[in-house]
């Protein structure tokens, strides 16, 4: 009958003894009050308190905490624009008791600093400043947050402009805008490429004409010197120049017309063609050759007579 009165006695007894002692995580500290007054803090380990004397009100966490914050305002050139804020914060170790007893809702406290600072700086720029300079925005909004949140126990970290998002059709005007510039870009690009095209095909051209005219000026040398070889030819044979030109030509005539008749699809007419053409062309270039060998040789004696008067 003792025995068993022992066993509720025992259990009690341990279940005193374990409420003598409790376990505090890494990086977290917790605050202890003894009859609902703040007594201590107590960080990371095995640590013991009072039971029924003693109680826990509370624990923080001691590692970087990020709270996001979205700050809807207007720009200077009246555009709505949504920014996000990160601000990354943690609880200073020596100011735990401010941390937990100054402030009862931290984020909410962060979160006006945050909107009141935005709001004052952003309607100063227009939209494209904000792209810009949103760097300056945040350190504006931590060098706020760090005067404002260092008397309840808070370090601000960092902060940073993670998004900025104008209203939709502001976004699809500025799409339009760099859309139209590239095009006007790619426009300038396409119009000196054509010109230099141009200038680049009228140089290939001139070159050309140059070479080609080259050509025709060899071309015509070598006839001219081919003929003249002819004549030489011809003369040694008893035919005077006249004759040996006349000759050539007539020659060069039928060449012309062989030429023609190997050709089936050609269309070149040489005019006159009958049978007598070449005849007559010989007869009328003698008659020319010899007439104006005539005349030649009667401005010879006019020009000998006047030298002699």
């Amino acid at each position: 009958m003792g025995n068993y009165f022992l066993i509720p006695i025992i259990f009690f007894a341990l279940v005193i003894l374990f409420k003598f002692f409790f376990i505090v995580k890494q990086q977290t500290a917790v605050t202890i009050e003894r009859f609902g007054r703040f007594h201590s803090i107590r960080n990371s380990g095995l640590q013991m308190k009072i039971p029924l004397v003693d109680r826990i009100a509370g624990r923080l966490s001691l590692k970087i905490q990020q709270l996001d914050v979205i700050v809807e305002t207007k720009t200077r050139d009246d555009v709505f624009v949504k920014l996000k804020i990160s601000v990354q914060y943690v609880v200073i170790k020596d100011k735990v008791y401010e941390a937990f007893y100054k402030l009862e809702y931290p984020h909410d406290q962060i979160t006006s600093y945050v909107f009141d600072v935005v709001r004052a700086e952003v309607p100063k720029m227009k939209l494209d400043d904000v792209f810009v300079k949103k760097d300056d925005i945040a350190i504006a909004v931590k060098a706020e947050l760090q005067d404002a949140m260092l008397d309840y126990g808070y370090d601000i970290i960092k902060t940073l402009v993670t998004d900025i998002d104008p209203d939709a059709q502001v976004k699809a005007a500025m799409n339009r805008i760099n859309a139209s510039e590239r095009e006007k870009i790619a426009a300038q690009f396409e119009g000196d490429a054509a010109r230099i095209l141009i200038v680049e095909k009228a140089k290939a051209e001139a070159e050309s004409k140059r070479l080609q005219g080259q050509g025709i000026a060899d071309q015509r040398r070598e006839i001219a010197r081919g003929l003249e070889e002819s004549v030489e030819v011809l003369n040694k044979v008893g035919i005077n120049s006249q004759e040996a030109s006349a000759l050539i030509v007539v020659t060069q005539h039928y060449d012309t017309l062989q030429a023609i008749g190997e050709e089936t699809n050609t269309n070149l007419i040489l005019l006159p063609n009958s049978p007598q053409a070449g005849s007559d062309m010989l007869n009328n270039m003698v008659a020319s050759f010899t007439a104006s060998n005539q005349i030649g040789e009667a401005m010879k004696k006019q020009q000998n007579k006047k030298k002699e008067e």
